[in-house]
C-alpha cells in the first residue's frame, strides 16, 4: 500500500492501477509480456459479463504453452 500512497489522482479523479503497475515494473519487481488475443473491458458489472462470456467462449484461459509461467508472491 505504500505505493497507492504516493499516488496522483488522474484526468478521472481516481487512482489507476496502471500508475501501481509501472511503479513495480520501475522498481523491477514485476515484469511483463504481450500476449496475442483481445482485449475487453471489466470495469462493470455489464462488461465483466461479457468478459466472463468471452473467455468461456473462447477458452482464453487455458495457458497453452508449457513455456509460460506465472508467478508472484502473496
Amino acid at each position: 500500500f505504500q505505493i497507492i500512497k504516493t499516488l496522483k489522482p488522474s484526468n478521472r479523479g481516481e487512482l489507476e492501477i496502471t500508475d501501481v503497475n509501472n511503479e513495480y515494473i520501475r522498481r523491477g519487481e514485476m515484469t511483463w509480456d504481450e500476449l496475442d488475443g483481445w482485449w475487453t473491458d471489466a470495469g462493470t458489472f455489464e462488461s465483466l459479463l461479457r468478459a466472463s462470456n468471452l473467455v468461456a467462449e473462447t477458452g482464453a484461459n487455458k495457458m497453452e504453452d508449457a513455456a509460460m509461467k506465472v508467478s508472484g508472491e502473496q
